[in-house]
């Protein structure tokens, strides 16, 4: 028998968690439909269901892959129903998302709340909840304009472009690369501005700013209005040092394993301005000023570890998370150095939150070997290409060597499962679906089998 309608709220408010992927789904859905309608394309003519659903998950879950070219198959009135969603996708359900669980995590047990706060970790009462999601937006949008003016000023002045497509171009642009989205309006993806630090630095910094995670963002702000600007949580500290090391070691990664290969074809300055791109766009926002398809094996390995990497929690940007893979490493040196305890910045991290950051880790690799299985028996095309995609997909970042289109029906709906649990994130979708109150009045007695 199926719920009611009250029952399903009355559900959805005692597990407040389950909104997020029903909010993401049903933004999915609405934004297949209008992009099924014979006004999105630029023939005239209505695009397939699958083709429309996977631009529209693509798009709200700011990923970037895409099965027909963005700026030629869409209409004008496409490519702004497809930025609507991205920007939806990027801050408008997370900010939801954010609103409702501080608000009605209040009356839930301590265990519903820690997994309902998967997402929105760092900011406390609800009170706060309010005032970060001023902040979140207010920082999006300025960012955003600032970012969109910068380049339609340039495409104007520099490239000749009208002024009324080089502002839609910049806008466009800004909107996709501050949520990590990926889209463009060019085939090449931001190849033909290969040469112009002017155009790749601000995309590149709205990624990055976009990247760093809502509830660093509020902490730096409570840090700062209390005077206390140089003590920053244990959070703040570790993703801001992952940030820093995760794009130094992207950066020294394409130059080495592509001086002599995509890079070649540049000057000495422009090899370094790219690298540095690259490594910024590898942290899930899906741009690409050098061409995927031909580098080599190795790059396409350090790249797709990154890009599992991803960004800063409650951020715009996908992945693992920054603080996940930092505390893996940490969990890692502190069983070689024999330590009881894990440490970072003079501070003990509970047993919890390791558990947390293995659990993730283990579902993420689970679900990408599954994908890349699925996808080898439905396709004859290399290994190679297909683990990429699939790790592109789950960490929703929209590079891609060129297969996307290429893949048939079967395979685009595993693309998309990817897309669609790689944004909504594997803790907060389990927590979803199996979120049960089972506490346990007893411990079993203790015992360790061997590792190793």
């Amino acid at each position: 028998m199926l719920p009611t309608p009250v029952v399903f709220v009355d559900r959805m408010i005692v597990h407040p968690v389950r909104m997020v992927p029903a909010a993401f789904a049903l933004a999915s859905l609405i934004g297949a439909g209008l992009l099924m309608l014979p006004a999105a394309s630029a023939s005239g003519e209505s695009t397939r269901f699958i083709d429309a659903l996977f631009t529209a998950i693509s798009a709200v879950c700011v990923t970037g892959l895409v099965t027909l070219d963005t700026g030629s198959h869409w209409s004008t009135f496409g490519q702004a129903v497809i930025l609507g969603l991205i920007q939806l996708g990027g801050l408008g359900l997370m900010l939801v998302a954010t609103l409702l669980v501080g608000a009605l995590t209040d009356t839930l047990p301590i265990g519903q709340k820690r997994l309902a706060g998967t997402e929105v970790a760092g900011v406390g009462s609800v009170s706060d909840v309010r005032r970060a999601g001023k902040l979140i937006l207010g920082v999006a949008l300025m960012v955003e304009l600032l970012i969109a003016t910068w380049l339609a000023s340039l495409l104007w002045g520099s490239y000749g472009m009208a002024p009324g497509e080089a502002a839609w171009s910049g806008l466009f642009h800004a909107v996709s690369a501050y949520n990590n989205a990926g889209f463009g309006l060019h085939p090449d993806s931001v190849m033909r501005y290969a040469a112009d630090p002017l155009i790749l630095f601000p995309l590149g910094l709205a990624i990055i700013l976009g990247g760093l995670g809502f509830p660093l963002l509020w902490d730096g702000l409570q840090r700062w209005r209390q005077g206390r600007a140089h003590r920053w949580s244990l959070h703040s500290k570790i993703t801001l040092v992952a940030t820093a090391v995760a794009l130094v070691a992207g950066f020294v990664a394409v130059l080495l394993f592509e001086w002599h290969g995509v890079l070649a074809p540049l000057g000495y300055a422009d090899r370094l301005a790219n690298a540095l791109f690259h490594s910024a766009a590898l942290r899930t926002a899906g741009f690409n000023a050098i061409d995927m398809a031909g580098q080599s094996d190795a790059m396409l390995v350090i790249s797709s570890v990154l890009m599992l990497i991803g960004g800063g929690v409650a951020g715009t940007a996908g992945g693992i998370k920054l603080t996940t893979a930092a505390l893996l490493v940490l969990i890692v040196l502190a069983e070689l150095r024999g330590q009881p305890d894990v440490n970072a910045f003079g501070r003990r991290i509970g047993h919890e939150v390791q558990r947390r950051a293995v659990a993730v880790i283990l579902i993420a690799i689970a679900l990408i070997v599954g994908a890349v299985l699925l996808l080898s028996a439905m396709t004859a095309l290399p290994t190679r290409d297909i683990a990429f995609e699939a790790v592109s997909a789950f960490a929703t970042v929209g590079l891609s060597t060129g297969i996307t289109a290429q893949l048939p029906d079967d395979a685009r709906w595993v693309i998309m499962a990817l897309m669609f649990v790689g944004r909504v994130g594997p803790v907060t979708l389990g927590a979803a679906l199996l979120l049960r109150q089972r506490p346990l009045a007893y411990r079993y007695a203790k015992e360790d089998p061997l590792v190793g």
